[in-house]
């Protein structure tokens, strides 16, 4: 457990560099999982082959939130090869906690087709070719400037409410590495074009890009495209 039912056909496309981005919910054990994003990272950096990683907390809301959701937590991972991803889930005391005491559990392989700017002063992500045919996963990711903070936050619910109506997405998550400062969205889209068409078309989602860049809001930020290469939903009982 730990790894998404992929083909054969799509283990030969993730030789090389792997991504996966996994949910975590929890019924029970809520605490634990909070001192996680502290405590694992000792766990995490013995993975053999694990080039980067971001423990995230996640957003009560659509998109950026100040509401925490304290039941669900995340882990973005960026690996070597497929063995050692597999291998580390199978053997990682760390990795193998998360799945014992979680109640449910989402997990995505993602293969980087685009990317562009810094994630803690790095670009961890190497883009390959799109195979084409597939949903598309997108991450942003921002530090905020401290003197922005407060304008930043005041626009957030026009930036959740543009998500929510959008066409086209399936899935949409708040996450972040801290409360405020340093955060991030993931989400699904059926196809390129139904991102495009929020992007250039939603008006809402055009006015905050507009803002961001003219008022400065962002310290660092990052934006990436990938193929989802499988999805798979988990829920224990």
């Amino acid at each position: 457990m730990g790894v998404p039912n992929i083909k054969i056909s799509d283990i030969f496309i993730m030789m090389g560099q792997v991504v996966y981005l996994h949910f975590f919910s929890y019924n029970q054990h809520r605490f634990w999982a909070f001192t996680q994003m502290q405590r694992a990272h000792a766990g995490l950096r013995d993975c053999k082959g694990l080039q980067f990683y971001k423990m995230l907390g996640t957003g009560a809301g659509a998109g950026f939130s100040l509401r925490p959701d304290f039941s669900t937590y995340a882990l973005l991972s960026v690996w070597d090869s497929e063995d050692d991803n597999k291998q580390a889930f199978a053997s990682s005391p760390v990795l193998r906690s998360f799945f014992d005491r979680s109640s449910a559990q989402r997990i995505y392989a993602l293969r980087p087709i685009h990317t562009h700017g810094k994630w803690s002063g790095q670009s961890p992500f190497v883009v390959q070719e799109p195979l084409g045919d597939k949903p598309i996963g997108v991450i942003t990711r921002a530090t905020l400037n401290p003197s922005r903070l407060i304008d930043f936050w005041r626009h957030v619910p026009q930036a959740s409410q543009a998500i929510k109506e959008a066409k086209g997405v399936g899935f949409f998550k708040g996450i972040g590495e801290w409360p405020f400062v340093q955060q991030a969205t993931f989400s699904v889209w059926e196809n390129t074009e139904a991102i495009r068409t929020f992007a250039y078309v939603s008006q809402a989602h055009a006015s905050i890009v507009k803002k961001t860049r003219e008022r400065k809001w962002y310290k660092e930020d990052m934006f990436n495209r990938f193929e989802v290469l499988s999805e798979e939903k988990t829920p224990l009982t």
